[in-house]
């Protein structure tokens, strides 16, 4: 598996921060060496939240990626437009498309433009669409399936809201399928 250096990032509230940790907990489970990173701002909604998420065979040096981002998510527009820059050539931008506009001065990097929210409705609720990013992520990474992606969510949340893992299961594999 290539190095993956991934950032999740949008308004605190959006579940970023969840969809990293779970990133990180299927790797963990698939034996990779991982970091996992939070950063956000002093609100509990409405601020800026991000985490980074680097997944490896070998050693994690740092949490930190200040370039070469491999794999972002982009929840809203501010997120987009602080990371595109430190985008890797070739690298991955999972969007969300009824939130973010496609910057054409990067044709270098594959966009994958996904409306969350209507996923979210879909599904049968509209707070899944953090679930519908993770779909959309794991399409993306080598190694990585949509067994991966629904087992984790059950691993995660099974106890706590088990009557939420069904949507947000379907809200995964609604947007993992379409990405």
């Amino acid at each position: 598996m290539k190095k993956v250096k991934m950032v999740c990032a949008g308004f605190g509230g959006q579940g970023v921060l969840s969809v990293g940790q779970l990133i990180a907990m299927m790797a963990m489970n698939k034996n990779y060496l991982v970091s996992w990173m939070p950063s956000y701002g002093p609100e509990m909604r409405g601020g800026t939240a991000n985490c980074h998420v680097v997944i490896d065979e070998h050693d994690v040096g740092s949490p930190i990626i200040s370039d070469g981002i491999t794999h972002l998510l982009a929840m809203n527009q501010p997120a987009l437009n602080k990371f595109l820059p430190r985008v890797a050539s070739g690298g991955v931008i999972v969007a969300n498309a009824s939130m973010v506009k496609k910057d054409e001065s990067r044709p270098d990097v594959q966009w994958i433009m996904v409306d969350f929210y209507q996923i979210a409705v879909e599904a049968g609720n509209q707070r899944t669409q953090n679930m519908a990013a993770l779909g959309s992520l794991v399409r993306q990474l080598e190694g990585f399936s949509e067994s991966d992606g629904f087992n984790i969510i059950s691993e995660k949340f099974g106890d706590k809201n088990p009557e939420m893992v069904e949507v947000n299961q379907k809200a995964f594999t609604l947007a993992y399928r379409q990405s």
